[in-house]
């Protein structure tokens, strides 16, 4: 699987901000690379921002689609017309690792709840205009026995194909490589066994 998450350091966030009808509504991103990631955050948002009338949060703490690692808070607006509107914008930028905070500072006035959904939205859309992003490929960590002669040619071919090498053993008899296969397709090892004019043999292999 390949999505994209916010190409944000740890403890740091991106910010932007809209006004709606003289309320203030100021929006922060973090990649959630956890819940912790994201509570810091809110934590972070609340101690900048303690006289603001409301924070209201939604987080996705794994890839787009995740069920469990997800959560989202009104922070007393009107049930419905912060928390989810915003994880519903999350959800459908199919961006995976990420949280937000709205910080509002109430103008004067009223909104009612589908002007609030809308405004909470639109903090988070327009937040994610200008959010930097990187893509994730999920791998399966594969280890192939290769003989020394070898070793350079697989290193060469797997720096060609962006298969990163996590691992490298050296014993007696040669060396094994893991690698990251990208989840999302076929392992091939045809070209390389092409290129080496031998078989590779797969010591290990994701279990299903």
């Amino acid at each position: 699987m390949r999505y994209r998450v916010p190409e944000l350091s740890p403890s740091s966030w991106h910010t932007s901000e809209i006004e709606v009808e003289k309320s203030q509504f100021i929006t922060w991103i973090c990649h959630a690379a956890a819940i912790d990631a994201f509570s810091h955050m809110l934590a972070a948002a609340k101690a900048a921002h303690p006289n603001a009338s409301h924070h209201c949060t939604a987080f996705i703490a794994g890839p787009p689609g995740e069920q469990n690692q997800i959560g989202f808070s009104d922070d007393g607006e009107p049930g419905g017309t912060a928390g989810r509107p915003m994880y519903q914008v999350l959800q459908g930028s199919q961006l995976g690792h990420i949280g937000c905070v709205v910080i509002r500072y109430f103008g004067g006035t009223k909104l009612g709840t589908g002007g609030l959904a809308r405004a909470y939205a639109q903090a988070v859309s327009h937040a994610l205009e200008t959010l930097p992003t990187q893509e994730v490929v999920e791998r399966d960590r594969y280890t192939l026995r290769l003989s020394f002669a070898n070793e350079a040619i697989a290193r060469a071919w797997c720096e060609e194909g962006d298969i990163p090498i996590e691992q490298a053993d050296y014993d007696g008899d040669g060396v094994r490589l893991t690698i990251g296969w990208p989840r999302d397709c076929p392992l091939d090892l045809a070209p390389l066994e092409n290129r080496l004019k031998s078989a590779v043999e797969i010591l290990s292999a994701p279990t299903t």
